[in-house]
C-alpha cells in the first residue's frame, strides 16, 4: 500500500444504499471498517465516513444500522421515509456525503470493497471518476451473461453511453460529485449520467464475488425496466427509429400498391384481402408499438413537470446537520 503526505491524502466518503438487507449489514461494516482502517493507518486517506441508506427496508435493517451508528460515530444512516429504488437512494447518499473521495457500493458485497484501495490510486494519478469493472461473467449463468450482453449491446446501440460490464461501483471526486449536484432530473440512471459528464475516467478491474446473503434486488423484470429507463433518460434514438419505419412503411405501403394492382391484372387476387389485410396487421401493430414508446416519453415529461422529490428522508443519524426535513430534487 502506498503511502502519502499526510497533506496530500485526502478524505473518504463511502455510500451504501440498502434494501432488506438485514443478514449482511454486520458484515459489511466489519469488512470496511477494517479495511478503511487500514488506509488511515499507511496515509491512504486522511479521514473517512460510511453512509447507509435505507430505502424503505420491511426487514430489521434500519435497526441494525442504528445499532451501528450508535456503536461508531463515523457510520451515518440516512432512513427514506419508503422504498424510493435503488437509484435515488444512491442519490440520497451522494447527496449527503462530505468527503472530497466518495465511493458507493451495493451492501450485498458482491463487488469486493478492497478495489477501493487501487480506485484511491487511480484518483490520486488524475482521474475524477473510477469505474469498477468486473473482469469476466465465468460464474454467471448462461441466462445471466446473455442478458447481461445483450442490455449492454442494446443501451450503446439506443446511443446511450454505459461503460461495460459497470454496475454502481464507482469513485467520485468532489469536483465531479458538485457538478452530478446540478442534475435535475426525477429519472435518474446514473450509469448513464456519470460517462456524461465527461470528467476524466478510469477503470479498475475487479473479479465479482457471490452475494454473501440474501436475494438479488434485479430480477429480469427489474432489469427490463432498468434498460427503458436508460434509454428514455438518455437517448431520443426510439423517437427517431419511429420516423425511420414510418418512412419504410410508406414505401412498403406504395409497392404493395403496385403489387395488388399486377396481381390484379394477373386475375390472381383475392378479392379485398391485399388491400384490408396486410395494411391493417402491419400498420395497426406499428402504431401500437410507438403509441407505447410515444407514452414512455411523454410520461418522464409528466414526472418531470411535476417536480417531486427523488427522494424523502424520515430520519437521519450522525450527521452534524439533522436531515430529517429534507425532501429534494438535489438542489
Amino acid at each position: 500500500m502506498n503511502t502519502l503526505n499526510q497533506k496530500t491524502a485526502k478524505t473518504l466518503s463511502i455510500v451504501i444504499p440498502c434494501f432488506n438487507e438485514e443478514p449482511v449489514i454486520w458484515e459489511v461494516y466489519g469488512r470496511l471498517t477494517s479495511l478503511v482502517g487500514s488506509f488511515v493507518q499507511n496515509g491512504l486517506i486522511r479521514d473517512y465516513e460510511i453512509i447507509y441508506v435505507d430505502d424503505g427496508s420491511s426487514d430489521a435493517t434500519l435497526r441494525e444500522l442504528k445499532l451501528i451508528s450508535e456503536k461508531d460515530r463515523k457510520v451515518k444512516v440516512i432512513s427514506l421515509s419508503g422504498n424510493f429504488g435503488h437509484q435515488p437512494a444512491l442519490t440520497a447518499g451522494l447527496t449527503a456525503a462530505t468527503g472530497e473521495m466518495t465511493v458507493s457500493l451495493d451492501a450485498d458485497l458482491q463487488d469486493p470493497p478492497e478495489a477501493i484501495e487501487e480506485m484511491i490510486l487511480k484518483h490520486y494519478e488524475g482521474s475524477d471518476i473510477v469505474y469498477g469493472v468486473r473482469k469476466s461473467r465465468e460464474e454467471d449463468t448462461f441466462f445471466k451473461r446473455f442478458t447481461a450482453r445483450f442490455f449492454y449491446m442494446f443501451m450503446r446501440l439506443m446511443g446511450v453511453n454505459l461503460i461495460y460490464d459497470h454496475s454502481d461501483y464507482r469513485l467520485i471526486s468532489r469536483l465531479a460529485l458538485n457538478e452530478f449536484k446540478r442534475y435535475k432530473e426525477v429519472n435518474r440512471f446514473l450509469r448513464g449520467i456519470f460517462p456524461n459528464m465527461r470528467f476524466t475516467p478510469a477503470i479498475v478491474y475487479y473479479r465479482r464475488e457471490k452475494r454473501f446473503a440474501g436475494e438479488t434486488k434485479y430480477p429480469l423484470r427489474k432489469m427490463i425496466s432498468f434498460a427503458v429507463e436508460g434509454i428514455t433518460s438518455f437517448s431520443n434514438f426510439p423517437l427517431r427509429l419511429a420516423f425511420i419505419l414510418g418512412f419504410f412503411n410508406f414505401l412498403a405501403a406504395l409497392g404493395l400498391v403496385f403489387w395488388t394492382i399486377f396481381t390484379k391484372i394477373q386475375g390472381n387476387a383475392i378479392p379485398g384481402w391485399a388491400s384490408i389485410v396486410l395494411p391493417l396487421y402491419m400498420f395497426g401493430g406499428i402504431q401500437l408499438m410507438f403509441i407505447g414508446i410515444l407514452s414512455e416519453y411523454v410520461g418522464k415529461i409528466y414526472l418531470e413537470v411535476k417536480s417531486r422529490p427523488v427522494y424523502i428522508v424520515k430520519e437521519s443519524y450522525n450527521f452534524d446537520k439533522p436531515l430529517s426535513e429534507h425532501s429534494s430534487r438535489v438542489d
